[in-house]
Formats: C-alpha cells, structure tokens, sequence
C-alpha cells in the first residue's frame, strides 16, 4: 500500500495555471505507475494523465493534452500535475492514483487513491 496525498487545488480564472501535487508514502513509490484523474459533480471519474515508474511512458486524455504535463520526482515521492491554459470544464475534483503494474487509463485499475483536491475554474 501506499498513501497518497494532494495539494495544490484551487480556485483559478479561465486561462490561468495550478500545479497540483501528490505526495506518497508507504511502499517503495519508484515502484509504482502515478495516474492523475478526475470527476465532476454528475459525472464518472475520468482519466487525465499518466505515467511510468520510470517516467519513461507518458500519457494524456485528449481534452488536456497540450495544456497539462504529468511528472514525477521519485526522491521526493512527488507526482506533479502542471495544468495551464485552464479552461470551465477542468473543474473538478481531481486524483492522484498510484498502480502497482504499467499505468492505465482506467480508474478501476488503480489499487491506491488519494483524498482528492478541489479545482475551479471562473470565468
């Protein structure tokens, strides 16, 4: 098992920047594949990114790639999200997921979660 914690959300104006982070504890966190996802009131949770223990194999969901960049600091057992160019419906909850196999772009694949960190987008 490992524990995952974000930060970094908030409230933004459309075209602004937050970088989320995600700090883990526990088991060895170099071992793990780190997903970021997210879910907005109503709707199913939803791939954002991920990547690689090795940080080797990067992937987006379409709607941010361009805009958001996933990466990962495996001395400070950090994942980071950087999301610029935010825009309304990036509004969400969003999650950090770590995975024990190769990164997915399913949720339910995910073994460990953090608690989640709020993202607003004004306009």
């Amino acid at each position: 098992q490992v524990q995952l914690v974000e930060s970094g959300g908030g409230l933004v104006q459309a075209g602004g920047s937050l970088r989320l982070s995600c700090a883990a504890s526990g088991r060895t966190f170099r071992n793990y594949a780190m997903g970021w996802f997210r879910q907005a009131p109503g709707k199913e949770r939803e791939f954002v990114a991920a990547k690689s223990w090795s940080g080797g194999y990067t992937n987006y969901a379409d709607s941010v790639k361009g805009r958001f960049t996933i990466s990962r600091d495996n001395a400070k057992n950090t994942v980071y999200l950087q999301m610029d160019s935010l825009k309304l419906e990036d509004t969400a909850v969003y999650y950090c997921a770590a995975r024990s196999l190769a990164p997915s772009v399913y949720h339910k694949d995910y073994e460990n979660w953090g608690q989640g960190t709020q993202v607003t987008v004004s306009s």
